[in-house]
C-alpha cells in the first residue's frame, strides 16, 4: 500500500506539560490485549480514519513531562508522517526521545500507540516527524456503557469549579454532549482553562430532569480544540467519573432509559 497524504491537513499541532502518572494510562498490557490490532491493513483502516477526521493526536515523551499535539498526515508500507508542532524546541526534545506515546480520538473510540525511531522529514515544504510502522495500535472500543446524546434543546449542564492558569478561580457551566454510566462528554469549555491528561474535576455538578443531582469527580481522558461558526475557539473534552457511587449511577441510567424511551415514542408517533 502506498502512503496516503492530507497535504492539505492543517497544522493544529501544539504544546502543553503533562504529570508523569499520564504514561501508566497507555498500552495498559493484558487487560485490553484483545483491543490490540497487529496487521497492518487493520492498522491501515485506523491510520486512514485519523487522516480523514483530522484527529488530534497527543504525542508523550519524557517521562510524560512534555507533549506535542499532532495530525496524521500520510501512513503507508513506509511508517507514518505527522505535523511538527509549534514549539521548535519541543519537536527537538521529542525527535531525540526513544519512545513516543501516542494517544487519540476517533468516533469517540480510543486510539494509542508507540512511536520509535522518530526522524526529521520536510513534507510540501514544512517540517514533519516520520516514524516507522508501530508494531500495534491499541483500538479500545468498550462497549459496556450506553453513550446518550444529550437534546440540544434544554441541554444538561454540568458545573465545575476550577481555576485558570494565573489560579484565578473559575466557576464554569458546561454543556453535555453526551453522558453514560462511564462519563460525559462536554463542549464549550474556555481555552484559558488548564487542561492535561491527568486533570481531574472534584465534585463536578450534573443536575438531570426529574432525577436529582449527580455530584462526581471527573478525570480528563481526551482533549480536542473547537471553533465554533463565529470563530469563537473552545474545547470539546471527554471525562471518566471517578468512584462514581452506585446511587449516582442508577440515576444516570434510569434518565438514559426514559430518555431513550420518550424518543422513541415520539418517532413511532405516540407522543
Amino acid at each position: 500500500m502506498s502512503d496516503t497524504a492530507n497535504p492539505t491537513a492543517p497544522n493544529t499541532a501544539a504544546t502543553t506539560a503533562v504529570p508523569q502518572r499520564t504514561l501508566a494510562d497507555f498500552l495498559p498490557g493484558d487487560k485490553y490485549s484483545q483491543y490490540l490490532l497487529t496487521g497492518k491493513n487493520e492498522m491501515f483502516a485506523v491510520c486512514r480514519g485519523l487522516v480523514d477526521h483530522v484527529s488530534l493526536i497527543s504525542m508523550i515523551f519524557n517521562a510524560g513531562h512534555d507533549m506535542v499535539l499532532t495530525t496524521l498526515i500520510s501512513y503507508g508500507e513506509n511508517g507514518l508522517v505527522l505535523d511538527f508542532g509549534a514549539s521548535e524546541e519541543t519537536n527537538l526534545a521529542a525527535l531525540k526521545a526513544d519512545k513516543l506515546f501516542c494517544a487519540a480520538q476517533l468516533d469517540k473510540v480510543e486510539i494509542q500507540f508507540i512511536l520509535r525511531g522518530t526522524k526529521r522529514v520536510v513534507v510540501d515544504g514544512r517540517p514533519a516527524f516520520h516514524a516507522p510502522l508501530p508494531e500495534s495500535i491499541l483500538r479500545l472500543q468498550r462497549r459496556e456503557y450506553f453513550r446518550l446524546l444529550t437534546p440540544i434543546v434544554n441541554p444538561l449542564r454540568c458545573k465545575i469549579r476550577s481555576a485558570d492558569a494565573n489560579g484565578v478561580p473559575l466557576s464554569l457551566s458546561a454543556q453535555l454532549v453526551d453522558i453514560s454510566v462511564g462519563g460525559v462528554c462536554l463542549s464549550g469549555l474556555p481555552t484559558n482553562l488548564p487542561l492535561d491528561t491527568g486533570t481531574q474535576f472534584v465534585d463536578a455538578s450534573i443536575d438531570l430532569p426529574e432525577g436529582g443531582s449527580v455530584v462526581a469527580t471527573l478525570q480528563l481522558r481526551w482533549l480536542t480544540e473547537v471553533v465554533s461558526r463565529s470563530g469563537v475557539p473552545s474545547r470539546r473534552a471527554g471525562f471518566e467519573f471517578l468512584r462514581l457511587p452506585h446511587a449516582k449511577s442508577t440515576l444516570i441510567q434510569r434518565y438514559i432509559t426514559k430518555t431513550e424511551r420518550d424518543r422513541k415514542a415520539r418517532e413511532s408517533g405516540q407522543l
